[in-house]
């Protein structure tokens, strides 16, 4: 049996964690000793291994507690049901790193029409690229280099 403390540190996070797991459904304490504290087990420890490997795949708190109830009744689930879940996930986090791209661009062109001065910000061709009212690809007046408009 493990307290609290003693599974946190096996794992190198905070008994918060633990406690913000069990506050959750993810994760509960198999006893609790006379003076309160909280025991694991080495099942619960397992359980816990699970939760970190998922969490550190990308997978919600949510999405972890349905791949949980599918690993504590396998049996009543195919393998392609959970990489559906897997696929489900993936399909999400490709989406993103394209959103994600999509604003690294947009920045670096906010970035590299400007050519960072030391003038009034009243002039800046950043917060003119983002003014829908500026025309598009014109040159600022006090850089070289042409604004444009983040589409």
């Amino acid at each position: 049996m493990y307290r609290i403390g003693e599974l946190s540190a096996l794992y190198d996070i905070k008994t918060d964690t633990l406690r913000y797991y069990e506050k959750h459904g993810l994760l509960s304490p198999s006893d609790r000793t006379e003076s309160g504290y909280r025991m694991y087990t080495e099942q619960d420890a397992v359980q816990l291994k699970f939760i970190l490997r998922a969490k550190s795949v990308g997978f919600t708190l949510s999405e972890i507690q349905e791949l949980l109830s599918i690993e504590l009744d396998k049996s009543s689930w195919s393998c392609s049901d959970v990489k559906s879940k897997v696929d489900e996930k993936l399909v999400k986090i490709k989406a993103k790193i394209n959103e994600l791209k999509t604003f690294q661009q947009g920045l670096q062109e906010l970035s590299d029409s400007c050519c960072g001065g030391a003038d009034s910000a009243e002039y800046c061709s950043i917060l003119e690229a983002l003014d829908d009212s500026y025309l598009e690809h014109t040159k600022h007046e006090h850089c070289d280099k042409p604004v444009h408009r983040v589409r």
